[in-house]
């Protein structure tokens, strides 16, 4: 295959990406705009902890912060995030961003009409946004014709962080592109690569809104579960027991209720939403599910209030633990944590809190959050010890923290994963 593949933008989607396309193509650059993300790559060091350091070693992929060095690619593939700001509308400025590079790259290129370049989109946009927004503006750039002397695609990622086992090459993959020719090429590309095969959608806006579908379902599942939550709490029943109950049913979904951050499934809905309200339809359904799960942390944070005070647990000012800051499990990305709501809410209350997370470079806290971790030495004398976020270096060590808690105190378990049985008999437990 006579192609030339960059990928523009080495994060937690665009990394994973470049590494198995240079495993399979003989020219592939990777592009980011972070010198510092570049030379830690060229160092074998991806700090999102996606991609091992051997890979990064042998990898034959060419990594550059350069945007020269992109003058000779023919096929430009764009992972840069898609977040939203804080009114909780699109922030389409990394889109833009990527969408001017190209447009300089691509300025004053003699059109090739056997091979014209052929840039594809795999952040998560609203239906519309590549054909509506991306392609004039590269256009009004470059002072090319969208469409004759460049193409586009999109083919959404599927990336979960953190998933070993549903890797980019194991996970369909869907593919568009705005003309036969184009799609042709993709298929080259993207079915080297994907082992599990390549689903073609018959039109760009087809694609892209069926990623955005793909999280918003989640989004309203979970947004259920949690909602059920709080009825149980009032119930005074668990959750979890009621979850299991109805879990026997052979076609019941197994949701659980929970803080839903990252730059996915708390961000992708709002691109859909307001999209919709663009066209004149207010959503109702998938904006409910939203506040629901945007609600969450408050409730925890206050419902860990009342627990201490209707519960007697000493008097205050209270000190609480928490474990875990990242978005998920298992992971170092803190992209959209929700678990920041909870130490403002508790702080605000008046609250000590004391915040430990083995997976978080204490430096990232503080640029994201301006949160200090604490170490796992320091989470003692506590009235309550929140299991915000179960990584598995956290769980194979809980005794240790158990012994940090007050006789009577509190353990909160956001995910119900402990086993109750296995807990001191005097601690007090709660779970979501």
């Amino acid at each position: 295959m006579n192609e030339h593949i960059a990928v523009i933008g080495l994060g937690y989607v665009g990394l994973p990406l470049l590494v198995s396309l240079a495993r399979k193509f003989p020219a592939v650059t990777g592009f980011d705009i972070d010198p510092k993300r570049i030379a830690a790559l060229q160092s074998a060091h991806d700090w999102t902890g996606e991609v091992e350091a051997e890979a990064l070693r042998v990898t034959t992929a060419k990594l550059t912060h350069d945007s020269a060095a992109l003058q000779t690619c023919t096929i430009y593939i764009v992972t840069v995030p898609t977040p939203i700001d804080q009114g909780k509308r699109p922030d389409l400025e990394p889109v833009q961003r990527a969408c001017d590079m190209l447009a300089m790259v691509l300025k004053g290129r003699t059109p090739n009409p056997q091979q014209p370049p052929l840039i594809v989109f795999e952040s998560t946009v609203y239906p519309g946004l590549t054909e509506d927004f991306c392609g004039p503006r590269i256009a009004a750039g470059s002072g090319l014709k969208q469409g004759v002397d460049f193409k586009l695609g999109y083919s959404p990622e599927r990336i979960n962080p953190g998933d070993k086992k549903n890797r980019l090459e194991t996970i369909i993959k869907i593919v568009s592109a705005e003309d036969a020719s184009s799609l042709q090429r993709l298929q080259e590309v993207y079915g080297g690569i994907i082992e599990a095969g390549l689903h073609l959608a018959p039109s760009i806006k087809v694609a892209e809104a069926a990623k955005v579908l793909e999280n918003t379902q989640r989004d309203l599942n979970v947004a259920l579960m949690n909602e059920l939550a709080l009825i149980c709490d009032r119930l005074d029943i668990r959750t979890h027991d009621v979850l299991q109950a109805a879990g026997t049913k052979w076609n019941f979904l197994k949701f659980t209720p929970g803080l839903v951050g990252g730059h996915c499934i708390g961000v992708d809905p709002y691109y859909l939403t307001t999209r919709a309200e663009e066209l004149g339809y207010h959503p109702q359904v998938i904006l409910a599910g939203r506040r629901i799960n945007d609600n969450m942390p408050v409730f925890i944070a206050q419902k860990l209030i009342k627990l201490l005070i209707s519960g007697h647990v000493h008097a205050p000012p209270y000190r609480v633990g928490i474990l875990g800051l990242t978005f998920k499990e298992n992971v170092r990305d803190l992209r959209n944590s929700r678990v920041p709501d909870i130490v403002r809410e508790l702080r605000a209350l008046g609250i000590e809190v004391l915040i430990h997370d083995p997976m978080v470079d204490p430096d990232h806290a503080r640029h994201e959050y301006s949160l200090e971790l604490a170490k796992a030495e320091d989470l003692k004398d506590l009235h309550a010890l929140v299991l915000a976020v179960p990584h598995d270096s956290l769980m194979q060590n809980l005794t240790n923290f158990w012994q940090g808690i007050r006789p009577d105190g509190y353990v909160i378990d956001i995910k119900s994963v402990l086993d109750t049985s296995s807990l001191p008999p005097q601690l007090r437990y709660w779970s979501l």
